[in-house]
């Protein structure tokens, strides 16, 4: 009898001390101060990398690294936070599904599903209930519905871009860039490098039909990569990987139709040598747009006219490393954290939430960043 009761005893303090510890782990980490990062499968990566991120002393510190195949690149967390989605960016790749851990933010693969192309980017409906694969070698764009316990159904719909550019080496053909869902979800943004065009689908049904205005023309030459919508969702902002350049445009919030405003240039005046854009993100108060340069190595930023959509120029700052290709900035818009991929390297900024201003305060070496989420 009393080693029975010694035993329930000890079984006591141990799940007691348990649920402290998690407890104590997911008030700290949860939503706010965990990290996926997405790498390319070079100089020793381990595949995704989960860190915790210390916002006091702008520190990163690696809690796990997940095998998520060949050259996880993107990776992109769901609305509800408990599962991420990430690609394999290679010729005939594949898009998987991961469980969060809630207490303390590890992953665990659920499945899989063939991406029906060249991935380049991945993203998640607000409304958690697709995802979608944005196909770079192929130019298409795949649709995977979700179900309940976060793992990817058979592709629901494959869209295939049609045309070419002007420029020779790079646009022979489509190249889909990224799709990014409007802030309800009713539409999605499609990014094609190849025909400098944005496309503009409207989400019904579980299908994706062509919007009434069905899509935006950019500037000959100038491959639309990214895109970022304002927190108003009245403006938009992409990102022109073959011209470095920012064009700013105007949302019609009832048909998803794009509108041209300006067009500025990541670039400062002078600059000559090679570079090309990357990521594009607008802070979280909707009054400044980063955009990084490959090449300058530099993050370019513009204050935001919240009533208009102006852009003015504020400055440059230098990454702290080659080649940023992606870059975060928390949900607090306190901090923003660039991935260099060629100096295997994660750099932390604080940010001047009035100026805009940065200020390096750390780093994280991993190999090859590519792509940085918060959960």
């Amino acid at each position: 009898m009393k080693m029975i009761i010694n035993f329930k005893l000890l079984a006591l303090v141990l799940l007691t001390c348990l649920a402290q510890t998690t407890l104590s782990f997911g008030q700290k980490s949860r939503f706010t101060d965990i990290l996926y990062t997405g790498t390319y499968s070079t100089r020793g990566s381990k595949g995704i990398y989960v860190l915790q991120f210390d916002r006091k002393q702008g520190k990163l510190t690696e809690l796990q690294t997940v095998s998520g195949g060949s050259n996880p690149s993107f990776v992109a967390v769901n609305p509800n936070r408990k599962f991420v989605y990430s690609i394999n960016e290679n010729r005939n790749g594949e898009v998987t599904s991961f469980q969060i851990n809630p207490f303390n933010g590890f992953l665990t693969k659920i499945n899989e599903q063939p991406s029906i192309g060249g991935p380049a980017h991945v993203s998640v409906d607000p409304k958690g209930r697709f995802v979608y694969v944005s196909n770079y070698g192929g130019g298409t764009l795949s649709i995977y519905p979700l179900k309940k316990d976060g793992s990817l159904g058979v592709a629901s719909g494959i869209i295939r871009h049609d045309g070419s550019g002007p420029n020779a080496q790079r646009q022979k053909e489509p190249h889909t860039h990224s799709a990014v869902p409007s802030l309800n979800g009713k539409f999605v943004y499609v990014s094609d490098l190849g025909i400098d065009k944005i496309m503009i689908y409207q989400v019904k049904d579980g299908t994706l039909t062509p919007a009434e205005s069905p899509y935006f023309k950019s500037t000959p030459g100038s491959g639309p990569r990214h895109f970022a919508l304002h927190p108003s969702g009245k403006f938009a902002f992409s990102a022109e990987e073959l011209t470095s350049t920012i064009t700013s445009l105007r949302v019609d919030k009832s048909t998803g139709a794009l509108t041209q405003m300006e067009r500025v240039s990541m670039l400062p005046e002078g600059f000559t040598a090679t570079s090309s854009a990357a990521d594009i993100h607008v802070s979280p108060d909707g009054k400044f747009v980063y955009a990084s340069n490959r090449g300058h190595d530099s993050l370019v930023i513009y204050a935001i006219d919240p009533a208009t959509g102006k852009l003015t120029f504020v400055g440059h700052e230098s990454t702290g490393g080659k080649v940023p290709r992606g870059f975060m900035m928390d949900s607090k818009g306190e901090y923003i954290l660039a991935g260099n991929q060629n100096t295997d390297n994660i750099v932390v900024f604080k940010r001047d939430r009035s100026t805009g201003k940065l200020t390096r305060m750390g780093e994280q070496k991993v190999p090859a960043p590519v792509c940085i989420q918060q959960l």
